[in-house]
Parts: structure tokens; C-alpha cells; sequence
């Protein structure tokens, strides 16, 4: 049916999409192909050429990086689940938080889960809406710090679904909340919960929160992106409400709080400083103790789960390091959902 067709009965409600960046629908190459293929022809994504990347993608980047992503993607997948999109850890804490929505906000708002890659992608959640009858769609991207590599390209994908419509509906979107108060108490319970059996980290004895993103590329902030303040802005936030303070030297000038960006490929100079380096160095220095969260990811998913609280881990401990602490914050957590239902009302406010 086209995008644009009217549904024989209109349903007054409004529909709420909460949006993620995606995952491959099984931890196989086959899978992990089409879905690197689909986020790395994103041009927000890649910012290079077409005519320059498109050979390097296809001829060096899908031939040895499938096999690569799969067998990490083999590690974090739910057990039992491998043969199935919801045994992917994103998918799965993404719809239990369409869940939690659904149930804070009750039957007078549709809630929806959309990917911008891979399924259900955000063309085909907003056409099956508006086939459903729904005519007011409210967009929650759920990224708390707006780059234009992540809320963007939802929110491009939205655009294109508008501009291939006869019949649009009314749309609403939000672009950040990096120092939302709910959503730094979300941040700040798991902290503090772990805090109160353990004590705080001892930055005099090298002991210390590190607080990592996902990187973006050098050239993107250079030209413009707002992301790494947007990130910068969430640590100062969270460190006022910890009651602590926020290092500039990467711990040398006593700070308890580390502000590190993981995730980087390619070549090209990212925004650091990059979280492995910095995690290796730490346990070269015999830090005895590390606490780590990612406030960037509301759900858990390869790069906290693989990533971080496999990877980094190792790195720290093989490099000297003593107790590392993932500390999960979003998922189907109390502040995260609340987080979630606060931003959906104020998407929502006039239509209810």
C-alpha cells in the first residue's frame, strides 16, 4: 500500500515511536552484511563521498568486518534467542521500554519501537500507523545528547517518509536532553546505589567515574557538530548532583570523574580522549578501582555490552588494573523509563 494511503477509519489517538540506531537480525555475517551496508552508506554517518567510499566500503570494509561484528555480536546476543532479532540486547531492552511507555502513559497514546537501520525501520512503523489511522506521530529519538550522526539520521529517515506523502500526518520530534533532571537521576541512582556498598572512588589513590561516549569523528566537531558539548554538559551535570568534580587532565588534577569516547573506526582522528587508551593507561598506573558508565546509551547493546564491559575490561585488568565496574543505567530501569515517559508528555502535550 503507499505511504500516502488513507485508512478507512481514523484512530484519534496519537503514536509515540521511540527510536534506536538498530541491529542485525541474527549474530551471523550474513545478517551483520546488509545492516554495516545500510548504517554505513549514511551519509550523516560517513560524511566522505559516495564516489570514494563506496568502493572502500564494498571491496575492504563488508569483506572482512561482517565476519568480525558477528562474532561479537555472538558474545552479548540472549541466550537461546540467536535466531531471532529480540535475542539482540538492543531490540530487547528497547521494547521492554516501549512497554514501560506504554504502560505510564495507558491506551490513550500508541507506542511504537522503530530502528533507523535494519527493522522495523522508521518508514515502515510511521506508514503502518498512518494505515492504521493515526495522523499525529510523535518521534523520541533516544539519544540524550543530539549529534548529527545519531538524532539526524532518524529524523532524516522521518523526512523522507514526509516528503514521499500526499497525506502527512502531524509530526513532533525532540532533539536533546543532555541536562534533563530526570534523566541525571537515572544516571545518578546506579551510581550512588553502588557508591553506598562500596564507597566512592579515591582520586588520590588514581581511583575513578569514567563517563564514556561514542565517538564522533575530529572533522565533524570541527565543523560544527554540537555533540561533544552536549556530552561535556551531561558529566558537569551528573558531577554538581554526585557531589563531586570533574577532571580536565585526564585525573592528574585530582577530578574523581573521566570524560572518555569509544567506538571509533577507520583512519580518520576522532574526539578523544579515546576510552581504551585511557583505561589502559589507568590500570598501567595500578588504579585499583574503576566505575564506568555510558550515559549516552539508553539501552544496552555491543558497545557497552562487548565493548566496554569485555573489552575495556581486559585492557585494564591485563594492563594492572584491579576492580572494574560497568554500572548499567538505562534498560528497563525505573529512571530510564521515567526519563522516557517525561519526554514523551512533553512531545504529547495538546494532544491528550
Amino acid at each position: 500500500m503507499a505511504p500516502d494511503a488513507t485508512a478507512h477509519t481514523l484512530d484519534p489517538r496519537p503514536a509515540l515511536v521511540i527510536a534506536n540506531l538498530g541491529t542485525p537480525a541474527t549474530p551471523t555475517a550474513k545478517d551483520v552484511r546488509p545492516y554495516l551496508r545500510e548504517f554505513l552508506s549514511d551519509r550523516r554517518v560517513v560524511e566522505m563521498h559516495p564516489l570514494l567510499w563506496r568502493p572502500i566500503l564494498e571491496t575492504m570494509v563488508l569483506i572482512r568486518r561482517p565476519a568480525d561484528s558477528a562474532a561479537k555480536y555472538r558474545t552479548v546476543w540472549r541466550e537461546g534467542m540467536e535466531h531471532t532479532r529480540s535475542g539482540s540486547p538492543l531490540m530487547h531492552y528497547t521494547e521492554r521500554q516501549v512497554a514501560l511507555v506504554q504502560e505510564a502513559l495507558g491506551q490513550d497514546v500508541v507506542v511504537r519501537a522503530a530502528m533507523r537501520y535494519g527493522d522495523p525501520g522508521v518508514q515502515d512503523v510511521m506508514r503502518a500507523l498512518m494505515q492504521a489511522g493515526h495522523r499525529r506521530i510523535a518521534l523520541l529519538p533516544a539519544y540524550p545528547q543530539y549529534s548529527a550522526s545519531s538524532q539526524a539520521p532518524v529524523v532524516d529517515e522521518a523526512m523522507r517518509f514526509m516528503l514521499a506523502s500526499r497525506n502527512q500526518p502531524e509530526l513532533r520530534t525532540v532533539r536533546s536532553f543532555p541536562t534533563n533532571e530526570t534523566y541525571i537521576e537515572a544516571l545518578a541512582a546506579p551510581i550512588e546505589a553502588h557508591w553506598a556498598e562500596h564507597g566512592r572512588p579515591d582520586p588520590s589513590r588514581g581511583e575513578h567515574l569514567l563517563c564514556s561516549f561514542h565517538s564522533i569523528p575530529a572533522a565533524m566537531h570541527a565543523a560544527g557538530d554540537p555533540y561533544r558539548g552536549e556530552c561535556e554538559a551531561t558529566v558537569a551535570a551528573l558531577a554538581e548532583r554526585l557531589g563531586v568534580t570533574v577532571s580536565q587532565d585526564n585525573g592528574a588534577d585530582g577530578g574523581l570523574v573521566l570524560t572518555t569516547f569509544q567506538s571509533v573506526f577507520g583512519r580518520a582522528q576522532w574526539i578523544g580522549p579515546a576510552t581504551i587508551d585511557t583505561v589502559e593507561a589507568l590500570g598501567r598506573q595500578g588504579c585499583q578501582r574503576l566505575d564506568v558508565i555510558c550515559p549516552g546509551f539508553m539501552s544496552d547493546c555491543l558497545e557497552t555490552l562487548e565493548e566496554i564491559d569485555q573489552l575495556n575490561r581486559k585492557t585494564f585488568t591485563e594492563a594492572g588494573g584491579g576492580v572494574f565496574t560497568y554500572l548499567r543505567w538505562g534498560n528497563d530501569s525505573e529512571g530510564c523509563a521515567r526519563t522516557l515517559v517525561e519526554q514523551a508528555q512533553g512531545l504529547l502535550s495538546g494532544w491528550l
